[in-house]
């Protein structure tokens, strides 16, 4: 009986280790999931930025301003942390892609594409663009 004492003793080091084992995997694991979670947030809060920035800037800039347009223009917005650029698709009037049976009457537009630029994550390593394009009626 005496011989068996050791043995328990043995065992129950060993379920001991292998819980720990279990402990420190699963507090990595854990760890590992908060930082994948943290870039997640990071890359959505880009992304709203970005958009952000091209609604500041089509605000910005409706009506004269984008009519008589005709070079690329960029436009650094400190406040969201993002870098917007203007550029004419098409120096001059084109028809606009709207419908003329409203009124029946040619409606001309310039047509603009606004590119935001956003950086997230360890040290700007990541980068969100959002691209759109618009038309602005001219008078």
């Amino acid at each position: 009986m005496k011989t068996q004492q050791g043995i328990v003793l043995f065992f129950s080091l060993i379920v001991l280790v292998l819980m720990t084992l279990i402990g420190v995997a699963l507090a990595v694991n854990s760890t590992q999931s908060l930082r994948m979670a943290g870039a997640g947030s990071e890359r959505i809060e880009a992304m709203a930025s970005a958009k952000g920035g091209q609604d500041k800037v089509i605000l910005a800039n409706t009506g004269n301003t984008f009519t008589s347009m005709t070079a690329i223009s960029q436009i650094v917005d400190n406040d969201l942390g993002v870098t917007n650029t203007i550029t004419p698709l098409i120096v001059g009037d084109v028809g606009c892609q709207r419908n003329v049976k409203g009124n029946s009457v040619a409606i001309l537009c310039r047509r603009f594409e606004i590119s935001s630029a956003s950086t997230f994550g360890r040290n700007n390593m990541g980068l969100v663009t959002v691209v759109v394009g618009i038309e602005q009626e001219v008078n």
